[in-house]
């Protein structure tokens, strides 16, 4: 599967990366809500397949310290292709000099993050708005 990447937000491509988003059932990603997120997110990869959007991943950083990866997300008829793996490997590069890279792994999804290096944090701590979200990653 030849899959390229792009770096940048591209504004024109917002119902595709609504599609990514929703197949995997994020459906509160509205095309104000994705515009909102990657406009304000410091690093992007987007994956390219036949000219399509099948991927996404980005993350916010300080640029020296800290970073924080999030949304990495392969459209449902896309995945197990390699395709998130492609996607990490392109945001890790981008972060490459940053001290501190930090994501919190939806549930069942460990394994694929510490096959790219990421490990448990001992003194990781979260807030979360939405009780179910709370419930499920909260001790």
């Amino acid at each position: 599967m030849n899959v390229r990447i792009l770096n940048r937000f591209e504004p024109d491509k917002l119902d595709e990366i609504k599609e990514v988003y929703h197949s995997v059932g994020w459906f509160q990603h509205t095309n104000d809500v994705i515009s909102k997120i990657f406009y304000r997110s410091d690093v992007v990869s987007l994956a390219v397949f036949d000219g399509r959007i099948i991927g996404v991943g980005r993350a916010l950083t300080d640029g020296v310290f800290n970073a924080s990866i999030y949304d990495v997300v392969v459209h449902l008829d896309y995945q197990r292709n390699g395709i998130a793996s492609i996607i990490m490997k392109d945001l890790l590069e981008q972060l490459k000099d940053i001290s501190c890279i930090l994501l919190i792994s939806t549930t069942g999804n460990e394994p694929f993050y510490r096959k790219h290096g990421m490990k448990n944090v001992k003194t990781g701590m979260a807030r979360y708005l939405n009780p179910a979200l709370e419930k499920e990653y909260l001790k």
